[in-house]
């Protein structure tokens, strides 16, 4: 269960927009202008409560992004379980246009899934794989 506390009595809360949706839509609670390559903290007008256990994984709305060049910045963003306050969502313009954010405009989507915690051990050497220190395009691009 999601618990939902509103900051300001007329934002709108996240919802799905479809049965089936793995995210629901977050909505700006303020009209914003964010210039050319530039990005703007927007507020939801929402605070939540999620159970241990449990992160809200912040993210773009694709048709934004492609249609304004404009994204979550920090995608995917992590509201931990832990946190009461306002859900604000750091958008980015990458257009070459300002672009003006609507009050009660769909800016991002919320994802929540489970987070597994692990103890940790310092060693002196790792394992050995077939890959090892390999990255950054070392398996090729083709």
């Amino acid at each position: 269960m999601i618990y939902f506390k509103k900051i300001s009595q007329d934002c709108i809360l996240p919802k799905y927009a479809h049965k089936e949706d793995a995210g629901m839509d977050i909505y700006s609670n303020e009209s914003v202008i964010i210039k050319k390559n530039s990005w703007q903290l927007i507020k939801t007008g929402f605070a939540m409560e999620l159970p241990k256990g449990y992160e809200a994984q912040v993210r773009s709305k694709s048709g934004i992004a492609l249609n304004s060049g404009v994204f979550v910045l920090n995608s995917p963003g992590t509201i931990d379980s832990n946190y009461r306050g306002e859900v604000c969502i750091i958008l980015m313009n990458l257009s070459k246009q300002d672009y003006t954010v609507k009050k009660h405009q769909k800016i991002a989507q919320m994802v929540i899934s489970k987070v597994e915690y692990l103890d940790s051990c310092v060693v002196k050497e790792l394992s050995k794989t077939d890959r090892n220190n390999g990255g950054f395009g070392s398996t090729g691009l083709k």
